[in-house]
């Protein structure tokens, strides 16, 4: 095991081994070591040849000599070989607990079906995680086809649509880091119509700015009449992309603005080399009842395979602490949140 510190050395390794993930960049750990991670990028040799990688994040906890630890869509190697798997996994718990870390979490892009890999996992006294930091499942679109290939395989509602925004007026061209700003707008009323909750622009700023500034990521603006209608940022690392952020406003969403927007996205990432484009979420059980329903028939429409991962798993390295941490610490937060309403509903009646 070796740990690496030069970016370029490691996002060239990186890039070329199995299961490629921007998450698992240099430029990913250097953002989130302004947040309070502490990024540490390790290579399993073997016979003179790079077989695995692992970013590791550490973060200390508030006031106590213990860490919790993640490895973001990793670690990077081919799971069907048992052996390096086991030898990876080994290592990152000697990590942890060298580190006093509560847990490890890894979420790697593995195939719900790949039982093996799940057995391994268990076997090792890992456990399926009850937090699930990244989506669990996606919908991968293949880009080795040509551009008529990738419409005629879209559902006709889609492809209508891409032509009818062109048609009726819609332009997308490419943003820089002065649009931040006006992305991060739409975005923020994005999460206000949708019920999602957003950071602080700074927060965003850093992490899109890094990516774009990097090349390793681009922001699309869909406009009519010069007026901003909707955008996306696409991150791409190796021969994978990612639709990881959209946002939209209310304008003129008849032109299907968004349609267009992905449509030049998926464009952009196959004349980058990329050969899948990752939608980059979607639901856990395909059910209308499901809260990403909406968002999954809109990914789906462009025509790409609906895939189930195996999902974050945790290694506990002390039973107790990771009950602690896990279980009886959420149900704590529940509980005083609730009483701080209550506390707050209180007051308003004595108000009034």
């Amino acid at each position: 095991m070796i740990e690496v510190t030069e970016r370029n050395h490691w996002n060239e390794v990186t890039a070329k081994l199995p299961g490629s993930h921007v998450l698992q960049s240099f430029e990913w750990g250097e953002f989130k070591a302004r947040y309070g991670w502490k990024p540490t990028c390790l290579l399993f040799e073997e016979g003179g040849q790079v077989r695995a990688a692992a970013s590791v994040l550490c973060r200390q906890l508030p006031r106590l000599p213990l860490r919790v630890m993640y490895v973001p869509k990793g670690p990077l190697l081919d799971y069907s070989d048992g052996q390096l798997l086991s030898h990876v996994l080994a290592s990152l718990e000697d990590l942890a607990r060298a580190q006093r870390a509560i847990f490890v979490k890894i979420d790697p892009d593995v195939d719900l079906e790949e039982n093996t890999v799940v057995e391994i996992l268990r076997d090792r006294g890992w456990r399926p995680s009850s937090e699930q930091v990244q989506f669990r499942n996606t919908i991968l679109i293949d880009l080795q086809r040509s551009e008529d290939e990738l419409l005629a395989n879209m559902k006709a509602k889609t492809r209508y649509n891409i032509r009818l925004a062109r048609r009726r007026g819609v332009k997308v061209r490419v943003g820089s880091l002065e649009d931040l700003p006006l992305f991060y707008e739409m975005y923020a009323e994005t999460g206000r119509r949708d019920n999602f909750i957003i950071r602080p622009f700074a927060y965003y700023r850093d992490a899109w700015g890094a990516f774009i500034g990097a090349e390793l990521a681009r922001l699309f603006l869909a406009e009519y009449e010069g007026e901003p209608l909707a955008g996306l940022i696409a991150f791409r690392f190796g021969q994978r992309a990612w639709y990881m952020y959209g946002a939209s406003t209310r304008k003129h969403r008849n032109l299907m603005p968004n349609h267009l927007l992905q449509w030049e996205a998926i464009r952009w990432a196959k004349n980058e080399g990329c050969t899948i484009y990752d939608m980059w979420g979607a639901p856990d059980v395909l059910d209308e009842s499901d809260p990403l329903w909406g968002v999954y028939r809109f990914k789906e429409g462009f025509g790409g395979q609906f895939v189930r991962h195996i999902g974050a798993y945790d290694y506990p390295v002390s039973r107790l602490l990771y009950w602690l941490y896990t279980v009886l610490m959420p149900r704590y937060l529940d509980f005083l949140r609730a009483r701080h309403r209550q506390l707050e509903a209180s007051a308003r009646g004595e108000a009034d």
